[in-house]
């Protein structure tokens, strides 16, 4: 059974995260194999971060921050991800890069989708990610999911959202199609002890 967390990547008020974020788990709730796992950053709130080393220091002690340490042990327990972002002046949220920023070892070859909204369906901040996560050694699938305005729209005038969304299904089902045949490939691989510096999965 793999674990894949979807990552609410919005804390604000009035936010439409939320929405897409449960979508998604449905979606991924779905299929055979797979332990769908929500990831809130409301129920993860870390400081920005301030340590004098950083999480990919070799033989750093764990950090001492409380939720910082549930956070990297639900990062650890994943074997891959789904981000759920916003875009906010062309790229992430800030609270979203910073949960990303805590952590490091428990990312790595692991692989990463993105679910965006916003301008041009928020994919400018994917890009964005993209680059991030390569630094940290998840692998970021082609596949994503950029959902249009009008639903977004809908979150803020009442709209159906609902309906909004069912209209990506398609690209949904094709997103997680390539998303646990990387997950699939990254976890054998890992659990093989294969490759340089492997990270293996946490029972």
């Amino acid at each position: 059974m793999n674990v894949i967390s979807v990552i609410v990547g919005s804390t604000r008020k009035g936010r439409f995260s939320e929405k897409p974020a449960h979508w998604i788990f449905h979606h991924l709730k779905k299929r055979a194999g797979v332990d769908a796992q929500l990831l809130d950053l409301r129920d993860f709130p870390m400081p920005f971060f301030d340590q004098p080393v950083t999480p990919a220091t070799p033989g750093r002690a764990p950090f001492e921050h409380e939720v910082v340490q549930k956070w990297t042990a639900a990062i650890a327990q994943s074997d891959g991800f789904v981000f759920v972002t916003p875009e906010y002046n062309f790229g992430p949220s800030a609270v979203l890069k910073n949960a990303i920023d805590w952590v490091y070892s428990e990312w790595n070859r692991k692989p990463a989708a993105f679910v965006s909204y916003g301008n041009v369906g928020g994919a400018r901040s994917v890009q964005q990610l993209r680059e991030t996560v390569i630094e940290l050694q998840l692998a970021p699938i082609r596949s994503s999911v950029h959902i249009p305005v009008a639903t977004l729209w809908a979150h803020y005038k009442g709209g159906d959202v609902d309906a909004g969304l069912a209209e990506s299904d398609a690209s949904a089902g094709a997103m997680i199609d390539d998303l646990l045949w990387w997950t699939a490939a990254l976890t054998a691989a890992r659990e093989s002890g294969s490759g340089p510096a492997t990270t293996r999965r946490r029972a």
